[in-house]
């Protein structure tokens, strides 16, 4: 048995903001010390390091939940199926429904039953359920489902992910400039026969969880005027960027090798887009794994410039433009062998290796 995509759907907001609305805010370091730098130039350098010039927040009327079934109904009418078919429902996020202008995370019901009810499903056997494995949470949630389709248990599955992070950001911290909102989706289905052989032919997963658990955290705001009540999501930039380096490319490795796949015949692949200089060095040091200097050009399509890093729905958002034809110098054919990867919060990695 066979897991394949049958369909695909995102949601992009439209609201947005441009590095030139942030040159003239008033930042702090974690001593709670103002940045004197110019803002202009702040947010030039900013942009040279992450690769990011714009991002996405999602209208105050609108939350992830929202998102995420206005993704779902994409996904599936894109894969032409019967919503009540479905028989699970998993929802990737970290902090629920945030409501603007709140702090507080609104998860019950789980975001998956709401997104069941906005999309009509009556169905009971369609179990709606949600996952929170940081970033990686949507791939997380791929892995998931194939295990369930290959045990036989489900056929159908609906994976979103989703995520509001304008709304749990410090504004008075630089890396509020990085977060985004997005959702993206995919339609699962199990299939006995595939053209190639297609679909998930196989997939690794890592938690690191001793000191790597305090590098994507919760935490008070830098600013000396803020609400000492209230948190915000935090990050140890330079401890993430030297664990991803170190760790991400090898389990990519370790996926391909599980799969018997050769490097050489790897299509694209969609890394979560978290700092554009980043994946550009673990797809570098993926590619040095196997004794190349340097990894083949248009190997690694890219999202992150116009619509910043939207957690769990960077990689379904930009599979989701490859496979439509929507990011110019990208497309995906039958027959066609990718790798998907992700890092964040927990620590937690994974890699899926697959066939279109």
């Amino acid at each position: 048995m066979q897991t394949i995509i049958t369909g695909t759907g995102s949601y992009i907001p439209g609201e947005v903001r441009s590095n030139q609305d942030f040159a003239f805010v008033e930042f702090y370091n974690e001593r709670r010390q103002r940045i004197l730098l110019d803002g202009v130039e702040l947010v030039g350098k900013f942009e040279q390091i992450t690769g990011i010039a714009q991002r996405r927040y999602a209208h105050e009327d609108m939350n992830a939940s929202d998102m995420a079934a206005l993704a779902a109904a994409a996904a599936i009418q894109d894969a032409g199926a019967d919503p009540e078919t479905i028989d699970q429902l998993i929802v990737a996020h970290n902090f629920g429904d945030v409501a603007k202008h709140t702090c507080q995370s609104d998860a019950v019901p789980s975001l998956a039953t709401r997104v069941k009810r906005a999309l009509s499903i009556r169905n009971p056997g369609c179990v709606a359920f949600d996952l929170i494995f940081g970033c990686p949470g949507w791939l997380q949630g791929l892995i998931q489902a194939d295990a369930f389709i290959k045990a036989g248990i489900i056929r159908k599955c609906l994976v979103i992910g989703t995520e509001t992070l304008s709304r749990v950001i410090d504004p008075s911290d630089r890396d509020s400039m990085i977060y985004s909102d997005g959702a993206g989706a995919v339609v699962l289905q199990a299939a006995r026969e595939t053209p190639a052989g297609s679909g998930i032919l196989g997939s690794v997963s890592q938690t690191h969880a001793l000191n790597e658990c305090e590098y994507i955290t919760l935490g008070h705001s830098y600013s000396p005027e803020a609400d000492p009540q209230r948190r915000y999501l935090k990050m140890q930039g330079r401890k993430v960027y030297e664990f991803a380096l170190k760790t991400v490319p090898a389990a990519m490795k370790a996926c391909l090798e599980a799969c018997t796949i050769n490097i050489d015949q790897i299509k694209k692949i969609f890394l979560h887009q978290a700092n554009e200089k980043m994946d550009a060095a673990i797809v570098k040091a993926f590619y040095r794994l196997y004794g190349y200097e340097e990894a083949p050009c248009h190997i690694m399509p890219m999202n992150i410039r116009e619509l910043g890093n939207s957690s769990v729905a960077t990689i379904p958002t930009l599979f989701d433009m490859v496979r439509k034809a929507a990011l110019p110098g990208h497309r995906l054919d039958g027959g066609d062998t990718i790798l998907f990867a992700s890092v964040g919060a927990g620590m937690n990695i994974n890699a899926i290796c697959y066939r279109m």
